[in-house]
Order: structure tokens, then sequence, then C-alpha cells
């Protein structure tokens, strides 16, 4: 299982985008390239996303897409503009059902405990949609779906992908289907905006990270999408110090 470990490599590019090499297939979650700026909220109101630093990369340089892991397409911080752009180099985009309905083009979407089989070069990776709630009960209307997603293979270890999660209750039932996981990309950061059902959790916060760590059985943590956006309550510190408070400092991995 080490070894086989050894061979998922994963980076961290800002806010919730990452680059996931697995099985000689590479996935990009959630598309962010813009510079810092504001994004109007289709809601009442002047509520805005301000995005507060620049992503490290552009979308070329990360080099041949296969597939690209989009947790949700509504909201500018896990898609904006340049990511939109950057959907169509990958061969597929598995989303939400809804949200390959708006999409189109290449975009598949994946209910939950719903699969897709991508062809690897000697075999096959499995693409498991995962349930995932963006915020307290109830939420959907307002926040809209959210997938999260697991990849399996034959000769490697699962790595699961969180998405915009707030519900450890969708974590407990994904563990008992994979745990246990071998990395677990938590989008983290504590997202919280006032105006949104009182100020509720719409991101799992660290201290319910290393509580979904421990449902995971996950060897390593990667955490995601807990900075450059504003409204992020927790950063890298309050992620060390909740990990480390439960024991589980050593499977944290920043993989930036």
């Amino acid at each position: 299982m080490s070894g086989a470990s050894e061979k998922i490599r994963v980076r961290v590019y800002g806010g919730p985008t990452t680059l996931i090499e697995y099985g000689g297939l590479r996935f990009v979650t959630d598309p962010t390239f813009d510079p810092p700026g504001e994004y109007p909220m289709p809601l009442p109101g002047d509520h805005r996303l301000v995005k507060t630093a620049p992503a490290p990369v552009t979308a070329a340089d990360l080099g041949r897409v296969d597939a690209v892991l989009l947790s949700h397409d509504e909201h500018d911080d896990n898609l904006d503009h340049a990511g939109r752009a950057f959907l169509s180099q990958a061969p597929v985009v598995l989303t939400t059902v809804s949200g390959a309905g708006r999409l189109g083009g290449n975009a598949r979407g994946l209910a939950s405990w719903q699969t897709a089989e991508l062809t690897r070069p000697d075999g096959i990776v499995t693409v498991t949609g995962l349930p995932a709630r963006h915020g307290p009960a109830g939420c959907e209307p307002i926040t809209g779906d959210v997938v999260g997603f697991m990849l399996t293979a034959d000769d490697l270890p699962p790595v699961y992908v969180s998405g915009d999660n707030a519900a450890l209750d969708h974590v407990k039932q994904i563990a008992e289907r994979f745990a246990p996981v071998d990395t677990a990309i938590l989008f983290l950061g504590g997202a919280r905006m006032a105006f949104a059902f009182d100020g509720a959790l719409l991101t799992l916060d660290s201290a319910q990270g290393a509580e979904a760590t421990k449902m995971l059985g996950a060897r390593r943590v990667v955490p995601a999408h807990y900075d450059s956006w504003a409204h992020f309550t927790e950063g890298r510190n309050e992620i060390q110090a909740a990990f480390a408070d439960a024991g589980l400092a050593g499977r944290l991995d920043f993989a930036r």
C-alpha cells in the first residue's frame, strides 16, 4: 500500500484548485485562475465574493489535463472566469447533475454514488460522485447542489475530494463505503458569511476536518480552499492547531 501511495501526487494551487496525478491520469479540481477581484452574488443586497490573492499558476502551466472534478459551477470561488475558459481543455468535466445541464459540452453529471469510468494507460480509474452539502441542512435552494468525488483503481488506494461540504454526516456515509482512504483532499477554511444562515458554516472548519480525517481513516490529508478568499474564517495556522490537538499533525500535507 505504501508503494502505491507514493504514486499519488497532489499539488494545491490556491483556493480549491488542486492537481491530482492518479493512475497515469491528471485531474484538476475546481479551477480558479483569475487575479484578485470582486464577484457580485446573485442574492438580494450588495453581496460579493472577494478574491484576495492571485493563483500561483496559470491554466497553461498545468499542462495536460484528463478530467476536471468540479464540485459545483454556481460560485465564482470554485469556478471563476478563467476557470470556465479552462474547462474546454479537458476531455471531460465531472460535476453535479444540475451543473452539467448548465455547462453542456464536455460536462457530465454525477449523482451521489453514481460512477464514471475513465480509461488510463493500463486500466480504469473509477470516479464516484459523493454526497456533499454547502451549508446547514436545507441550504440547497440558496447554495445549490454540490458533489464530492472518490477516485479508485484496482492497484491504487482511494483518494477523496470533499468539495464544498459542511456536513459530517455525509462524511460518515462516505467512510462506511470507502474507509480507510489514502488521501483526503478536504476543503476547509470554515467559510462563513454573516448574511447567510445566521453565519453558519458553509464548509468544514479545522476541527471538523480533523474529525472527518478520523472517520475516513485517512493516511494523508491535503487541505484546500482555505486561502485566497475573504469569506474564510480559518487558515493554515488554525488547521495545524486543530490537527495537532487531535493528534493528527503528522497526517497533514499542504502540498505546495
